[in-house]
This record gives structure tokens, sequence and C-alpha cells, in this order.
């Protein structure tokens, strides 16, 4: 993911959790937050007690790979931290995995199909 589409201050990710939206899954939690720019930052957080610094980092990058992989499903303008809230994470199949982040999306209505956005593009350049 690319350095623009990350949080990186403790100020940006204390943002979000305090001013955004949460809803939770017994394997992630996501907090949303708009972020008045043009582009989409994530944000990955792992707690100790999912183990090792190796489960954690295992953990960390499946997360992150399964949000660059639906990146441009995400609505741009907003800021989003997820929460690893189980070890499971580095155990489930990654597609369970990317299902979990789609369906968070969708519940917090972040989640839009390319063909919609790219129809809405053509039209906003017509005018």
């Amino acid at each position: 993911m690319k350095r623009v589409h990350r949080l990186r201050r403790p100020q940006q990710f204390q943002r979000v959790r305090r001013e955004g939206r949460t809803v939770y899954h017994p394997l992630l939690q996501l907090n949303v937050a708009s972020n008045r720019r043009k582009h989409t930052r994530c944000g990955f957080v792992v707690t100790k007690r999912i183990g090792s610094a190796v489960q954690r980092n295992r953990a960390r990058r499946r997360i992150r790979e399964a949000v660059r992989l639906v990146f441009d499903h995400i609505v741009p303008g907003v800021d989003l931290v997820v929460i690893v809230r189980s070890a499971e994470v580095t155990t489930v199949p990654f597609m369970t995995l990317q299902a979990t982040i789609e369906q968070l999306l969708r519940r917090v209505h972040l989640w839009c199909d390319l063909d919609t956005r790219a129809s809405d593009d053509s039209v906003s350049s017509l005018n």
C-alpha cells in the first residue's frame, strides 16, 4: 500500500477512533471517519494479546493485503483503522479475511462497485 494511503501518526489513529464510527466482527474491528481529502487512508492495529511478534506481523500483513486487494472498492475520502480482535486472523483462509473486510465496509456503506464508480466518473466527465 502506498505511503499516501496509510495512517502513520498516533494522532491520526486517535482522531479516527474518537470521531469515527465503529463496526465489529469476531475477527476484526473497523473504525471509520471522514478525512476531508480526495483519497482514502488506512491504518492497522494488532495488540500484544494476539501473540508473539511473528504472529502480530503475520496478522498485520494479511490484513493489509486483504485491504489492498479491495482498496478500489472503498469510497474515497475516509480514514480507516482496522483492529485485529482475534489470533485466528493468522490461520483463517485468506478468502474469509477478504469477505470479512468487505462485510464490514458494506455495513458502514463504504463499499462501491467498480462499474457504478466508472459510470459516475464518466457522467461527471461529460459535464
